[in-house]
């Protein structure tokens, strides 16, 4: 995977035949009380690797838009305007400054239910984001998003129960634990294989070294935990890259092993 061009709020790669744009929606900041130890209690202490703004945990949001010049997919949409903090819905000027024309996208696969990553199918001016819009994935689990704000796209939605192919080259693959449809996607180039995860790990200075480490808004914590397991060991496999929501942003990395848990290896310098 070989970046070719970033700005303030994108990354864009060269992944075989395909291009993966790295998208910035923006940031949250959250308390370190919501993260949870083994049996489920905050965590006493954070580690000195972990920082603090202001004393909060500060989560980058991220989504992924790739194409193979024909057909595209944007993987999750930001939280548009519905977030409480002014520093997130940044995606669609991430958009625009990487040159993709939101009328290409005919593809949405969604992580979760959550407001920060489903949220953007409406534009701030309450008009559908995505004017080609044919599709929209998301985790059977998790369907039930789709009413009030989001009613409109109800008969657009592919509800995803099993692992299946969105296209020829991206595939959705159930991961349930942070909400009952969790769902990660796979995406297959010439050069590997990037899988593009949700909130499998919201503090990556902190859940790589230590995955046993949980999440307060995890509906199955002890789910969320082996779903995460099965996904580091997957990608500690040659050819394996991860694109993660709450990645440091632009948010595309490597893993491998390192004593007891796992180590990072971003592949573009930070935006933002």
């Amino acid at each position: 995977m070989r970046l070719i061009s970033s700005g303030r709020h994108h990354a864009a790669f060269e992944f075989g035949a395909l291009r993966v744009v790295a998208l910035r929606d923006g940031y949250i900041d959250m308390p370190p009380t919501r993260l949870r130890d083994a049996d489920g209690c905050p965590l006493v202490e954070l580690p000195e690797a972990v920082p603090l703004v202001g004393g909060n945990l500060r989560l980058s949001v991220n989504a992924f838009f790739v194409t193979d010049g024909t057909r595209s997919v944007l993987i999750d949409t930001g939280a548009s305007n519905v977030w409480h903090d002014p520093t997130m819905g940044l995606i669609y000027d991430a958009l625009d400054e990487a040159g993709v024309d939101r009328a290409q996208v005919t593809d949405v696969a969604i992580t979760h239910r959550h407001e920060d990553h489903v949220s953007g199918l409406v534009a701030p001016d309450g008009s559908p984001a995505f004017a080609g819009l044919e599709r929209v994935w998301i985790g059977a689990g998790d369907t039930s998003v789709f009413a009030g704000r989001l009613a409109g796209f109800r008969d657009r939605v592919v509800p995803v129960s099993e692992r299946v192919a969105v296209n020829a080259w991206t595939t959705a693959v159930p991961a349930p634990g942070h909400t009952a449809g969790h769902t990660v996607y796979e995406v297959r180039s010439g050069s590997g294989l990037l899988l593009a995860w949700g909130d499998t790990v919201h503090v990556p200075t902190l859940q790589f070294d230590r995955p046993s480490v949980t999440w307060e808004f995890d509906g199955d914590q002890p789910q969320a935990r082996a779903a995460r397991a099965g996904l580091l060991e997957q990608l500690c496999r040659p050819g394996h890259f991860v694109a993660g929501a709450h990645l440091d942003s632009p948010g595309i990395a490597r893993v491998t092993p390192s004593g007891e848990g796992y180590a990072l290896e971003y592949l573009a310098p930070p935006i933002g």
